[in-house]
């Protein structure tokens, strides 16, 4: 089985530049995809072959997510379930035979870190939702975590320690869900792999120069750590700030 995460940065403008294409040559089961930063009636694409089941943001042109699914989940649910963090559509949970899967768009803690203090209280809600799932069935989260958990995760630690994505808090958060029993699927089976990363800057000609961060996940249940045949990373498929990444299971 293929899954698929991607940060589109807006998925009308990702349309453009080679979505459907790379949907076709992947192949995948399940896509799952953040930042849609779209409504599902803007727009009129199809996507054959796969269901689909949008969360988007009560704000217009922001956040949001979408699972593109060729078998029908027996269950399909929206966001944690707590008003707070409802209204960014940043949460769809699809239970399927196995396992569950959770495609997140994680807040971002924002220049000045302005945002930090509420990133903690969604990190530790979502993960107690998690965590209330996997005591069901295991689980596998997938998305943009809007953090690099190790200073082999980003290309500039130094510089970039205590910038939003590299504080002490959100590494701490990332360690504390990894302690509850789950795996980081890439560095599970690389843990030495160096300059492979998931987003670049726009600036700086940062993509140019693979100045990147590793801040898109699978993190898997350790109950299904037999399961995982390969992670991937499709570093050189553009579209997005972000590019795709895959965890394939026997």
């Amino acid at each position: 089985m293929k899954l698929v995460s991607w940060n589109v940065n807006g998925l009308r403008a990702c349309m453009n530049k080679g979505f459907e294409k790379f949907m076709a040559e992947a192949d995948a089961d399940v896509i799952c995809v953040q930042e849609t930063k779209m409504q599902r009636e803007q727009a009129e694409f199809v996507f054959p072959g796969y269901v689909e089941f949008w969360n988007s943001a009560e704000k217009k042109g922001y956040s949001g997510t979408a699972v593109f699914s060729k078998t029908e989940p027996l269950k399909v649910t929206y966001d944690l379930g707590i008003a707070e963090h409802d209204h960014e559509g940043r949460v769809i949970t699809l239970e399927y035979q196995d396992f569950y899967l959770v495609n997140v768009y994680t807040p971002n803690s924002k220049r000045e870190l302005e945002r930090l203090s509420y990133r903690m209280t969604w990190e530790d809600a979502f993960q107690n939702y998690v965590a209330k799932l996997d005591e069901t069935k295991p689980v596998i989260i997938c998305g943009d975590l809007n953090v690099a958990h190790e200073e082999i995760d980003l290309k500039n630690p130094q510089s970039n320690h205590h910038n939003a994505g590299f504080t002490d808090e959100e590494r701490g958060k990332l360690t504390q869900f990894l302690s509850r029993g789950f795996l980081d699927s890439f560095r599970y089976l690389y843990p030495d792999k160096k300059d492979i990363y998931s987003w670049w800057s726009y600036m700086f000609h940062a993509r140019d120069n693979n100045a990147g961060w590793r801040i898109d996940y699978f993190l898997v249940s350790e109950k299904l750590k037999n399961k995982i045949k390969d992670a991937e990373i499709y570093t050189d498929v553009l579209g997005s700030d972000h590019c795709p990444i895959g965890l394939i299971l026997k």
